[in-house]
């Protein structure tokens, strides 16, 4: 509620007390009475079935029209003004979201915004990740709204309302919906859309996740197997676990896993990971290598040449982390 009308509601919680107990004490009348008396007062009804009969009556009636039916104007006007100023923020910022979308490209769109679709979108916001939520709940884009987050509001199983997302021109495609049926056709429609897009899909159980995958998905995962496996790793290996929470989780000691692209132009590129010194200057170890094919390399050797395309496992501290990966994506020669 906003401070206009959370004003206009006490003016007008305050002179419809004061007619009823004015009316109560003047005339003697019951609190039923009263109330009804000074609404037809303020309504400018007058009816004839209830009027003061008493001079002090009288000239409270007097009061009442003179400074209610003004008071009531005011709160009235009040309301209807933060109706339409909040009416006309509301079609003018639509229209400029929109066009931010409308310039997005290389961008996320995340496919429902229910618990798991909220916190993607969160930690995707901590990391400066475009991105664009699809939802259609009206209480969850009320949320979203009050958050500065981008959003279409509509069902991500209607290809007019992916392509308002900009499908087209996305880099990926979460699908977080509700049931694997409605991931299912999201990724369908997403493949056809756009052959080239990266999509990450949630999925029930290990049934789902095969179909999912045979629909065009580029990574199914399930909040229950991971969340399983999790939970006995805790029981089984609690010292691993902690370990993965530290380099996979913002906390205190600020030591986590990054992946770093090897691109065109890359200084690393052609180099052993001895002969790079990525170690003796960032202080970071590469725990693997994923190259372009897919092929992923644990525990590299130092005599293993990095190649275009490479995607590097980086362990180390936060700040080394950010410094190696600006050092990466520039032309030249590492610092």
């Amino acid at each position: 509620m906003t401070d206009k009308i959370r004003l206009s509601v006490i003016i007008l919680f305050l002179i419809f007390v004061t007619g009823t107990l004015g009316y109560h004490l003047l005339e003697g009348w019951s609190f039923l009475d009263a109330f009804y008396t000074t609404i037809i007062t303020l309504a400018t009804v007058g009816y004839g079935d209830f009027h003061p009969v008493s001079l002090p009556g009288r000239l409270f009636t007097i009061f009442l029209v003179a400074f209610g039916v003004g008071a009531m104007a005011y709160s009235v006007t009040l309301v209807m003004e933060n109706l339409v100023e909040g009416r006309i923020k509301k079609v003018l910022g639509r229209g400029k979201l929109e066009k931010k979308i409308n310039s997005m490209k290389d961008h996320y769109i995340i496919c429902g915004c229910g618990r798991m679709g909220y916190l993607i979108s969160q930690e995707l916001a901590r990391e400066k990740v475009p991105f664009i939520v699809v939802e259609k709940d009206q209480a969850v884009i009320e949320k979203i709204e009050d958050e500065g987050l981008m959003y279409i509001r509509g069902s991500a199983t209607e290809d007019r309302v992916l392509l308002s997302a900009g499908i087209e021109r996305a880099r990926g495609i979460v699908c977080v919906l509700p049931t694997d049926a409605e991931n299912l056709y999201v990724i369908l429609a997403a493949k056809e859309l756009n052959p080239r897009i990266f999509i990450l899909s949630r999925s029930v159980d290990e049934i789902s996740e095969r179909r999912l995958l045979k629909a065009g998905a580029d990574r199914v995962m399930s909040p229950y197997v991971e969340g399983g496996m999790k939970m006995a790793l805790a029981i089984l290996r609690p010292a691993m676990l902690d370990f993965i929470e530290i380099t996979t989780k913002r906390q205190s000691l600020e030591l986590r896993m990054e992946e770093v692209d090897i691109g065109e132009g890359s200084p690393l590129a052609g180099k052993s990971l001895e002969a790079s010194e990525i170690r003796h200057h960032y202080g970071l170890i590469i725990v693997a290598v994923k190259k372009e094919s897919g092929q992923m390399i644990y525990n590299p050797s130092a005599s293993y040449i990095i190649d275009k395309g490479d995607k590097l496992i980086a362990l180390g501290e936060d700040g080394n982390l950010l410094h190696f990966t600006q050092e990466c994506s520039r032309s030249g020669r590492l610092k």
